[in-house]
């Protein structure tokens, strides 16, 4: 199909390295055959972002000087030949996945696509034009139905992330779980379990997370600074203090690590969600994991079957933006955005609003 655009440059942010992200003129890319180019309406800043800022890098993600982001949606500005044959078009209203499963190695016929051998990822969020690879126009690229919000639909990347780690979990109605970090992947956490009947509790550290928490579904939400003794507290909700039927940690520390283990009933599950730093030692109590038999576990990424139900949640109106997005900012002010996060305020995620 003729590409509607026209411009042969774009405004973007680059990541050229450690905390060194720069407002540039590049090109707008190039499409092969198979492949789709999107106009950005709304990006949003993620954790992961926050950390490949810091980094300057991702080992499997992004390698500098690039543009970075991958929490978008938007519309389809041009069409490769073949991606039309998917059924792409220009104007269509989209959400592209960040990454997609290759379908064909151990992994992925096993239906561990998140562990795919080779796992696609894309990134380019944060530019007023980015390239969708062709698999993941195959894979994991959605229509946005017509009564949802870019803003809203720009959540589908980590929903899926989350409704995949709740369903790992495994914790149901009647059920009580802990949620270790109120940041937006655990208040998603909240609002998911919560709205399946679980009874939650969380532990965060800034007022405004905490109250977000209560907002969302957790019927108790305590500020770990406060708490002398926060494995304590959590058991003492919870019937016979025995602990809590599952455990999320949401933060990627070994001390909530520890945490989670120590606030698992006999039998219960942890997930390890929050992913600690390459190289860190965890270290548990081995009576605790043999004895009381607790699981532990850990959900990295997604996979398209998350993915859909991911907007079929957001279609549904069971997770808005407004629950999460705490800042609206133009492109040019991504990097003050960036080092003002790195202080961790209290903020949530920032919606980057495209013309």
């Amino acid at each position: 199909m003729t590409p509607t655009v026209l411009q042969k440059q774009m405004t973007a942010a680059v990541l050229h390295g450690r905390e060194d992200l720069k407002i540039e003129q590049v090109a707008v890319p190039a499409l092969a055959a198979d492949e789709v180019l999107v106009q950005v309406k709304v990006a949003l800043t993620c954790g992961t972002d926050l950390k490949v800022w810091k980094r300057g890098y991702h080992q499997r993600m992004i390698v500098p000087p690039a543009v970075f982001g991958h929490e978008l949606a938007g519309i389809v500005a041009a069409v490769g030949p073949e991606a039309a044959r998917t059924g792409a078009r220009v104007g269509m209203r989209v959400v592209p996945a960040n990454s997609a499963p290759c379908n064909v190695c151990p992994f992925c016929l096993r239906g561990q696509q998140n562990l795919c051998e080779d796992l696609l990822f894309n990134n380019g969020a944060y530019a007023e034009y980015i390239r969708i690879p062709g698999r993941i126009v195959r894979e994991n690229m959605l229509e946005i139905p017509d009564h949802v919000s870019f803003l809203d639909a720009a959540m589908v990347e980590p929903l899926a992330c989350v409704l995949r780690g709740a369903a790992e979990t495994g914790v149901g109605a009647g059920e009580s779980a802990v949620v270790i970090g109120c940041g937006p992947i655990g208040l998603a956490f909240v609002r998911v379990l919560s709205d399946r009947g679980v009874q939650v509790i969380a532990l965060g550290k800034r007022e405004s997370q905490l109250r977000a928490a209560e907002r969302l579904g957790a019927s108790a939400a305590f500020d770990v600074s406060t708490l002398a003794d926060p494995i304590d507290a959590v058991r003492r909700l919870t019937p016979g203090g025995y602990g809590v039927d599952a455990a999320i940690e949401a933060v990627g520390s070994p001390t909530t690590w520890q945490w989670a283990v120590q606030m698992a009933r006999r039998g219960g599950l942890v997930n390890l969600f929050g992913g600690c730093p390459r190289g860190v030692p965890v270290q548990f109590d081995p009576t605790a994991l043999h004895y009381s038999e607790i699981t532990l576990k850990s959900t990295f990424h997604h996979t398209p079957a998350f993915i859909r139900d991911a907007l079929d949640h957001i279609a549904r109106g069971r997770i808005t933006a407004r629950d999460f997005i705490t800042g609206e900012i133009p492109l040019d002010e991504l990097p003050r955005t960036f080092e003002h996060l790195k202080h961790r305020n209290g903020e949530l995620k920032t919606a980057v609003i495209f013309p």
